[in-house]
């Protein structure tokens, strides 16, 4: 009787931690002006709060085919997130004009570029 208890305050931990990272991701997204801050505030909240709800349900179940299949979605968020991510950031800097040129500094101390250092 006493595990279940144990069993269902780490579940409801994970769950509320989980939340409370999907709630702050909301907020950062909504803070940020550049695309490229709005994707990191909602990358973060993306990757652990998925994490964090899925354990809480993980733990919730016990250890089964249901949380081996959770633990699956898991590893398949966490492979095609950054990847997604990635390029969509991409796409951004190369077609936003703001972000101006990339300084490149070579090993012969030479630098390329139109930006000027500051």
């Amino acid at each position: 009787m006493t595990w279940r208890w144990i069993q269902l305050a780490a579940a409801a931990a994970c769950l509320l931690v989980g939340i409370i990272f999907m709630v702050l991701a909301v907020f950062g997204v909504n803070r940020f002006h550049k695309a490229l801050n709005r994707m990191h505030a909602a990358a973060m909240g993306d990757t652990l709060g998925i994490l964090f709800v899925f354990a809480g349900l993980i733990v919730m179940r016990g250890f089964s085919m249901d949380s081996l299949k959770l633990f699956l979605v898991i590893l398949f968020f966490w492979s095609a997130g950054p990847v997604s991510g990635h390029m969509i950031s991409r796409l951004e800097a190369m077609t936003d004009e703001e972000l101006g040129k990339i300084l490149i500094i070579r090993k012969t101390g030479k630098e390329e570029g139109t930006d000027e250092a500051v």
